[in-house]
């Protein structure tokens, strides 16, 4: 297939962008900026400047995917949500210009989203068939990004899959370097009650998914990027300490974290038990089930 990635750039998004290359896949960059290339050995980069100015070079695509967005990873301004909120937008409506003007249209178009869409909940499991739960800021924010892919929606040559993203559990990013770094300096323990569910995933499993749902055409809307079995923060936290010998001792009070963060604290301190139904039902086969399991393989050395 040949794959266009907007957000090719990302942590996510180079990850995928190797997995396809690995496996066959022609795929081409969506950037904001021209890549500089030493030689002609990665994969093609396109600006959204040139998009505008000729759709047609994104002709001849088999599945687009929209990773494009300005990262929840910084302190949550009224300024940075709105930029948040408008890069997605705007990346999801270029994308919808340039595929109206195009003679062939993609057969599958990829939204990212996250399962920040169903709201936090300590008691509920949510699957794609749960509807959008909560007014804070990720909920409504998904629920916008989700819908910004209606008009490509609704082209009948076009499969739609909406993939709502866990938490990415990565070597060198992700949430895994974030929630391991207390750990290593000593201090690792239960943040906030500890009782708040976190759905994760490997990222190797993630893009894995990505390219499942790219290569089989009866996976269609709403589906969960995360791994089977979802863990409270308190035993994923002992996990970590347990892999990496440091001790899981140092509780970190709700209080104490949302005047350290902010509103951001809510990706620490909500969760939600989310499962990956729809994958599951096509055939998807996880390869890290388990969290102890994959943080192993995250503390593998590289090569």
């Amino acid at each position: 297939m040949k794959i266009a990635i907007s957000g090719g750039t990302g942590f996510i998004g180079r990850k995928l962008t190797e997995r396809l290359i690995g496996s066959g896949h022609e795929v081409i960059i969506i950037s904001r900026k021209k890549a500089e290339q030493a030689d002609h050995s990665g994969p093609a980069t396109l600006t959204w400047d040139e998009i505008a100015q000729d759709p047609m070079r994104l002709g001849g695509c088999d599945g687009i995917v929209n990773l494009a967005g300005s990262s929840l990873s910084q302190r949550w301004t009224e300024k940075s949500k709105a930029e948040m909120e408008r890069s997605r937008l705007e990346a999801t409506r270029k994308l919808t210009e340039a595929i109206r003007r195009l003679e062939q249209l993609p057969s599958v178009f990829i939204q990212a989203s996250a399962i920040g869409i169903y709201g936090t909940d300590e008691t509920k499991v949510f699957d794609e068939s749960s509807p959008p739960g909560g007014q804070d800021f990720p909920s409504r924010l998904s629920v916008k990004w989700e819908g910004s892919a209606n008009d490509i929606e609704r082209m009948p040559e076009v499969r739609v899959v909406k993939m709502r993203i866990g938490l990415v559990m990565g070597q060198e990013a992700g949430v895994y370097p974030v929630l391991k770094l207390p750990y290593k300096l000593m201090g690792g323990g239960r943040l906030g009650s500890g009782k708040q569910w976190m759905s994760w995933i490997h990222i190797d499993d993630l893009t894995a998914l990505f390219e499942f749902c790219l290569t089989h055409p009866q996976i269609a809307g709403p589906v969960n990027a995360v791994a089977p079995k979802a863990v409270r923060q308190a035993e994923l936290g002992r996990t970590i300490g347990r892999v990496i010998h440091r001790p899981h001792w140092f509780p970190v009070p709700s209080p104490l974290m949302k005047a350290v963060l902010g509103e951001m604290s809510l990706m620490v301190l909500g969760g939600q038990h989310v499962v990956p139904t729809a994958a599951e039902r096509a055939g998807f086969e996880f390869s890290y089930t388990d969290a102890e399991q994959a943080i192993r393989d995250l503390e593998k050395e590289p090569g």
